[in-house]
């Protein structure tokens, strides 16, 4: 029979793990709340972006009428040797299976494409240190978000490969809070990069959040474009109905809503479909070339915002089952303890009977 005195030593040890566990519960709620109103503010401006352009295929040419190709170099399709993959993983841990779940469709992905020269960006600290364990860093100078925020202008990479999978980029220590500016110097890389035919494809990997009970993790595609306004899925992965079980009760217990990040206003959603005949002061062609490179901005900006809401929706929920567990071992350990005391006073009786008798 264990000691009363151990016994009671680690029921308090796991009191004190679930008033930890507890508390960043409270915090993770309290950041999906701000993160999920950020994706809502940012949604009407996305799907306007997405209308206006939707408006400017239908008049403006953007295929030449003689060879049929697309007058805009985000537009090309060309053959995949070289690709690019974007990995948005976490900065911190203590998120149950959100950072694995991430990598591991990042692997099979890659697999998926044996054969090919991938390159690969690294956002946050989580995938960063699992793909430089794995893949090596490329021989030229990697630049982080804040300096291609300052430096739009990036040289041509001329470096030999340093293998046929390689990491090259890293972007860390920006989760506190995502700017469109992260973003939009990420995009304007990873546009000069396609324009310059040194990479046939980009796609990323992240957590798509639209809300705490409806997340999945995706591989898409981001370039070339193939459809304004479609999502180019590659791969998905769905919630298990017992993980939506969890982040449901989760979300009930810590005061978060459960409403949906996707959708827009009714008169933004009805802009590109209006049989209405627009008069801009650009030529509409001029207007589409500048305002595709936004789009694509916007696009890993999105995907950069869900991650993070998904992130902390998914730490919330970790947290929810461990002060759950905590709480069931404290409930464990306080019947061991009481049957532990009670076959001691039973001992402490049956001897003092003995004794009496003996006499």
């Amino acid at each position: 029979m264990p000691n009363i005195l151990d016994i009671r030593r680690r029921i308090r040890s796991v009191i004190n793990t679930r008033q930890i566990t507890k508390a960043m519960k409270m915090v993770s709620a309290a950041k999906l709340r701000r993160a999920q109103e950020r994706a809502l503010a940012a949604r009407p401006y996305a799907q306007m972006l997405t209308n206006v352009l939707k408006s400017l295929v239908a008049r403006a040419e953007i295929y030449d009428p003689e060879t049929g190709e697309p007058k805009h170099p985000l537009l090309a399709q060309r053959e995949e040797k070289n690709i690019l993959l974007i990995v948005v993983t976490g900065d911190k841990g203590l998120a149950g299976a959100f950072n694995a779940n991430i990598t591991k469709a990042a692997m099979r992905f890659l697999e998926s494409k044996a054969g090919r020269n991938t390159d690969i960006e690294a956002v946050w600290r989580k995938g960063r240190d699992f793909l430089r364990r794995r893949y090596p860093a490329a021989k030229v100078q990697t630049r982080s978000l804040a300096e291609l925020s300052e430096s739009i202008e990036v040289e041509p990479e001329t470096a030999e490969r340093a293998a046929a999978t390689q990491v090259t980029g890293e972007h860390v220590g920006v989760l506190g809070k995502v700017e469109f500016a992260q973003a939009s110097a990420l995009a304007q890389n990873v546009i000069q990069r396609y324009c310059r035919e040194e990479i046939d494809a980009v796609y990323i990997v992240f957590n798509e959040f639209k809300s705490v009970i409806a997340q999945r993790l995706i591989v898409e595609q981001i370039l070339p474009i193939e459809q304004i306004g479609e999502q180019a899925v590659r791969l998905a992965e769905e919630m298990t109905e017992e993980e939506k079980r969890r982040a449901k009760e989760a979300a009930v217990t810590a005061g978060v809503g459960l409403r949906s990040t996707d959708g827009a206003a009714e008169a933004v959603s009805q802009f590109g479909t209006a049989q209405v005949d627009y008069i801009y002061e650009q030529l509409p062609g001029d207007l589409f070339r500048a305002l595709l490179p936004k789009y694509v901005s916007i696009q890993i900006f999105r995907a950069l915002m869900e991650s993070v809401a998904a992130e902390h929706a998914a730490r919330m929920t970790a947290m929810d089952s461990a002060t759950n567990n905590a709480t069931d071992m404290i409930d464990s350990l306080t019947l061991i303890m009481n049957r532990a005391r009670q076959a001691k006073i039973t001992k402490e009786i049956i001897e003092i009977v003995s004794g009496a008798a003996a006499m």
